[in-house]
């Protein structure tokens, strides 16, 4: 007897379930992937006190991904505050856009889940559609629990569960994560706005150590220089933990973390060469870790080396440095030796505060003031009024008090 043939129908029918299962496996393990992905994404961006050195990560390619469009359009925007203002939104809209993302993420990942099962949910006598199971699992993830969408399997209402569980967590991490950045944002620019009038608006070495160098009590540069190492160090811990701080710009046009952190540098460099008076043992610990701060976050935010920067001080500068300084009081090292290690202390730094300027957009505070300006705290919207109505001879503060 010849043994039965099974027939093109049955063929073409075993195919079709084969290429099906095959579709439901591939599609469970690409949901798998998209929401252990995400999980392991949101936990090293929330709860990872360290920066990861991975290649791939969701959260670093989101923001290069929207960070250049954004910056590009910047560069197209000719008044400084109007600039400064629109590129002040990127940070916290990103914070935003990235939970929408990772939301976005997980539901994606949830539906393709529930499709790899197969045939485990129930909508009445309707088919279901890949567009319900989004459906299904955007309810269960935002835990509305309508109802018109029922798992009719252990494995599908397992699923419904956990991700119903990651919805809450994902509700704890935009309940805690956001508060947490402002908090440590304000921190950050506490010692920004004390600069203010210590150093001028913007800041420059130049101008805080006119200012400072010549008290009689060194004791309070040391102390200053101590606050400044403290608040290095808190910026690179902070900026580590929460990479998106980096983008956040100051509340005033001229300031700027990484202006801060750079005329730290400047002001410690010249110390640490020579200003006749001035210990130096407490601005090299500063700079130190100043030094650190910028070359660990040029990392953070992939700013891109550039081997011809432009100069930040040329010699015609560092000899108005000097006359400047000499004014005031103070005398810096002026001899070859003298010059050859400000130029090295320099070459330490400069590279990647420069590159973190360029990829941020911020503009680096000049080595000597080139004109005259008003602090930010000499500064009001009624000063001009206030002044029309003023008697003659009536007493002004000049610009150090």
């Amino acid at each position: 007897m010849c043994a039965d043939v099974p027939s093109a129908g049955t063929l073409l029918t075993s195919l079709a379930r084969t290429s099906e299962l095959t579709m439901h496996i591939f599609a469970a393990i690409v949901g798998l992937l998209i929401v252990l992905s995400v999980l392991l994404d949101a936990f090293e961006t929330v709860v990872l006190p360290r920066r990861v050195q991975r290649s791939f990560r969701l959260t670093a390619l989101f923001y290069r991904i929207t960070w250049r469009p954004w910056a590009k359009l910047a560069g197209h925007i000719k008044s400084l505050s109007r600039r400064e203002t629109y590129l002040s939104y990127f940070g916290p809209l990103s914070i935003i856009f990235l939970l929408v993302v990772w939301a976005a993420s997980l539901i994606f990942g949830f539906a393709l889940l529930q499709y790899g099962l197969g045939e485990h949910l129930r909508l009445g006598s309707e088919k279901i559609s890949f567009g319900a199971l989004l459906y299904h699992s955007g309810e269960t993830f935002f835990t509305l629990g309508y109802g018109d969408i029922v798992p009719n399997s252990w494995m599908a209402r397992a699923l419904a569960v956990f991700e119903a569980g990651m919805g809450f967590a994902f509700l704890a991490v935009v309940i805690n994560y956001i508060p947490i950045i402002y908090s440590t944002f304000a921190d950050r620019e506490l010692e920004i706005s004390l600069l203010d009038s210590r150093a001028g608006s913007p800041p420059t070495a130049t101008e805080m150590l006119n200012r400072l160098g010549c008290c009689p009590d060194g004791r309070v540069l040391d102390e200053i220089f101590r606050d400044w190492e403290r608040w290095s160090a808190s910026v690179l811990a902070s900026h580590l933990s929460y990479p998106v701080l980096s983008f956040f710009r100051s509340q005033h046009s001229n300031q700027s973390w990484l202006g801060a952190l750079t005329v730290m540098l400047d002001v410690t460099s010249l110390v640490i060469v020579g200003v006749d008076g001035i210990r130096s043992e407490q601005a090299k610990l500063t700079f130190a870790m100043a030094r650190h701060a910028a070359v660990d976050l040029a990392q953070v935010i992939h700013a891109e080396y550039n081997p011809s920067p432009p100069p930040r001080l040329s010699t015609p500068e560092l000899e108005q440095l000097r006359n400047t300084l000499a004014a005031n009081g103070l005398r810096l090292r002026q001899d070859d030796a003298g010059d050859l290690k400000l130029a090295k202390l320099r070459s330490l730094y400069e590279p990647y505060v420069q590159a973190n300027a360029e990829r941020l957009l911020i503009t680096l505070p000049p080595w000597v003031r080139t004109e005259k300006k008003k602090d930010n705290w000499q500064s009001g919207p009624w000063d001009k009024m206030i002044q029309k109505k003023e008697p003659a001879g009536s007493l002004v503060l000049d610009d150090h008090f």
